[in-house]
């Protein structure tokens, strides 16, 4: 049985004790007159119990509602009081009806008016217990009666105070059960709602990293197999258009070879994502120029690496984006620049690390927009991207006919300081 069913069984036996408590005193008159028992007329009895029956049934059967108008509350019980004593006027045996009344001071009214009440219903009850009206002529029965009347309104008080404290306990618990139940339904709202968003948060973050995965295997991609190709073809162009001079033809074949084995290598490496196999076995600065010697090998064209500043290993990421950066440079200055000089500078600095990539080519025009074909235009975007992964830039000067030179910067992470 639930809580509520349990208050709603109680309420409905306390409304009906009122009904049962006159019943059982009518019953006590008509017996108490065979042995003795005074009480008016029978004609004074029927009428006050029909008129008492009357009024708690107009007034708490026909209407419940007025139950939560006190000022008609205060009525009906004034009404009630006056019929009680009635009761007890015509039979003290009424007296168990009267106690009927202190269950009724709880309906309807509030505060000290339900104290009043009682002490009310409690002066029918000592009037009852002393032996009726008649007996209150009698010589010497005053101060006996006063201390009856005091005890009944101590106690009638007392327990009418200890219901008004348990209903209103009841009522606070009442409310805080309502409170608990709003707060558990916005509590459970809000996390529906953080889970929700915790879920958005979850499929953008997985969006995000495909996304930049996508760009990382695409600078990856671009890196090494264009390049590499890229190197492959101009080799084997240059195999084709020295058919009349074996030397030089077995040199560039075996430069394409290299290169398309080169590549294998560095494919792989990418696709297990791990980093360069130059930088594996070398530092950065070893890297590059191993990097700038075989280019200048392959391609006739002078190169060459300076490094200034305090060296230090920094970062895998930061090193293997320079090293992309350096390769993509030359790559670019072999397909485009027509260059007969090329020349890197990798400085350490404090807080920065730099690559300048310079070359007497033939340049272009930045402000021109670079279209993205088959012929290339992808390796100044890629090298934007990569750099910016890490907090990195570039700046390009270049002017047709002038050479062009690159600037990557990047923060100059060490791996002791990032740890």
């Amino acid at each position: 049985m639930t809580e509520g069913s349990a208050t709603d069984r109680v309420g409905r036996i306390m409304g009906r004790l009122p009904y049962i408590a006159l019943a059982a005193s009518l019953i006590l008159v008509v017996a108490g007159s065979s042995v003795g028992v005074p009480h008016e007329g029978w004609w004074a009895v029927g009428l006050s119990a029909a008129a008492t029956l009357g009024w708690l049934v107009w007034w708490l059967a026909l209407h419940p509602r007025w139950e939560q108008d006190e000022p008609k509350m205060i009525v009906f019980f004034l009404g009630l009081a006056g019929l009680i004593y009635l009761l007890v006027w015509t039979s003290p045996l009424f007296g168990f009806f009267a106690w009927s009344g202190y269950i009724l001071t709880t309906y309807g009214l509030k505060k000290w008016r339900r104290l009043a009440a009682g002490t009310l219903v409690a002066g029918a009850g000592a009037i009852s217990q002393m032996g009726g009206f008649s007996t209150l002529s009698e010589p010497g029965i005053l101060p006996v009666f006063l201390v009856v009347l005091a005890i009944n309104v101590g106690v009638a008080n007392v327990m009418i105070w200890i219901t008004m404290w348990t209903f209103e306990q009841g009522e606070k618990r009442a409310r805080m059960i309502d409170e608990l139940g709003e707060a558990n339904s916005k509590l459970a709202a809000a996390l529906r709602e953080n889970a929700g968003l915790h879920a958005q948060l979850l499929a953008q973050a997985r969006e995000a990293g495909v996304l930049d995965e996508r760009q990382r295997m695409a600078g990856e991609i671009h890196d090494v197999l264009a390049q590499g190709l890229t190197g492959i073809v101009t080799q084997l162009e240059a195999a084709e258009a020295a058919t009349a001079r074996p030397g030089d033809q077995g040199r560039h074949l075996d430069n394409a070879k290299r290169l398309a084995r080169q590549s294998l290598t560095e494919a792989r490496r990418s696709v297990q994502a791990l980093r360069p196999q130059t930088l594996v076995e070398a530092g950065l600065p070893e890297a590059i120029d191993e990097v700038v010697k075989e280019w200048t090998r392959v391609h006739q064209v002078k190169a060459e690496l300076i490094t200034t500043g305090a060296r230090r290993a920094l970062l895998p990421e930061i090193e293997a984006a320079l090293l992309r950066t350096a390769q993509e440079a030359l790559a670019n200055v072999a397909r485009h620049a027509d260059a007969a000089r090329v020349g890197l500078t990798l400085s350490y600095m404090e807080d920065v690390v730099t690559l300048d990539v310079r070359d007497d080519g033939d340049g272009f025009d930045p402000a021109q927009p670079l279209t993205v074909s088959e012929k290339g235009g992808y390796g100044l975007a890629a090298m934007r991207e990569r750099l910016a992964r890490i907090a990195g830039s570039l700046e390009v000067e270049s002017e047709p006919g002038a050479g062009t030179a690159l600037s990557a910067c990047v923060p100059a992470i060490a791996i002791g300081a990032a740890a």
